[in-house]
């Protein structure tokens, strides 16, 4: 039996549906509609917070555009690792991928711009930073072919002590773990003795072994590695709120139908929404877990509090030096409320 109609006279749909039927009634196996796939490479484990609410997105996208667009997670460090992801969804290696944002600032400088010390001090405070901050951050990104989705913030990062805090003379001398060139500067700041420490099996060991006395990170990380072997006092002192930022290839994003980039952006807010109200009750998790395991959790101390805000004004300053006017973009409407 032969298909007496052309696709050039006949609908194309139509066409495919009897040739569907054809073939199944023969017993082969249907023509398949072309289907576009997209792999998000997690910069983090399966089991963190954020890499669980980047594949909720992927699932809530691929049901949304309607088997359109096929999205997936992949491996933690298959093929990629997170310092690679930015690299290789630029060169078409991979669709996207879930990065901390500050690890972009070289080429992206405003992204960078939430991970200035003693600035924001509550999660309000870091989604109005975030409202100014992504309209720069777009624009930086596209240019480079890249689509922003969505930014996520981990927990604020709190100070972890051997001994209690009360004021900056007791963090003078002290050997404080740093992994980056903000930390570093806080311990220069503050007078302690910077340790420079990679997370993982190096932090791990160094926690065993005792050969730190303080540290910098959220409370999440802070039950993760199960710091209270080492330390008895964490200080919420809301250091910054870095955020991870999740986006895909604009050459990938503008290869869809209209329809399916819609779905996208519908499904990258609702993403943004979860991952906020997640990283919230993270937060909220992890301090009391801190608690359970005999770690005095406190505010910041009233003495040490003014140091943090001039440190805070300090970084701000040099900051929009290296960044450039467009720094004011962001701070002017922060600072004024808006």
């Amino acid at each position: 039996m032969a298909i007496s109609c052309h696709l050039s006279s006949c609908n194309r749909r139509a066409a495919m549906v009897l040739a569907t039927g054809m073939l199944s009634g023969l017993g082969m196996a249907p023509v398949a509609w072309a289907q576009t796939n997209w792999t998000l490479a997690p910069g983090y484990a399966a089991n963190v917070f954020m890499t669980q609410n980047l594949a909720q997105f992927a699932a809530d996208l691929t049901k949304a555009s309607q088997g359109k667009l096929s999205v997936k997670v992949g491996e933690l460090g298959k093929p990629f690792a997170m310092t690679d992801i930015r690299t290789a969804v630029g060169e078409g290696k991979v669709e996207g991928g879930n990065v901390l944002g500050s690890a972009l600032s070289k080429e992206f400088p405003t992204s960078g711009a939430d991970s200035i010390p003693f600035m924001t001090s509550s999660y309000a405070d870091a989604k109005r930073l975030w409202k100014h901050q992504r309209v720069l951050l777009e624009k930086e990104m596209a240019e480079k072919g890249l689509k922003l989705l969505y930014a996520v913030p981990w927990p604020a990062q709190g100070l972890y002590s051997t001994k209690p805090v009360n004021g900056i003379e007791d963090m003078r001398g002290i050997k404080m773990r740093t992994y980056n060139p903000t930390t570093v500067r806080v311990a220069e700041l503050m007078g302690a003795q910077a340790v420079e420490l990679a997370n993982g099996p190096p932090l791990v060991k160094a926690l065993a072994e005792g050969t730190i006395d303080s540290m910098i990170t959220s409370s999440a990380t802070g039950v993760d590695m199960k710091v209270w072997q080492r330390f008895k006092h964490f200080y919420d002192v809301r250091a910054w709120y870095p955020k991870n930022l999740t986006f895909v290839s604009a050459k990938a994003f503008n290869a869809l139908d209209e329809a399916t980039r819609k779905a996208v952006v519908n499904a990258a807010q609702a993403a943004e929404a979860s991952g906020w109200a997640l990283s919230e009750k993270v937060s909220g998790d992890a301090l009391a877990e801190l608690q359970r395991n005999q770690i005095q959790v406190s505010p910041t101390p009233g003495e040490l509090a003014p140091h943090l805000k001039r440190f805070g004004e300090r970084f701000a300053r040099e900051w929009i030096s290296t960044v450039g006017i467009q720094a004011n973009g962001i701070f002017i409407p922060y600072y004024t409320g808006q």
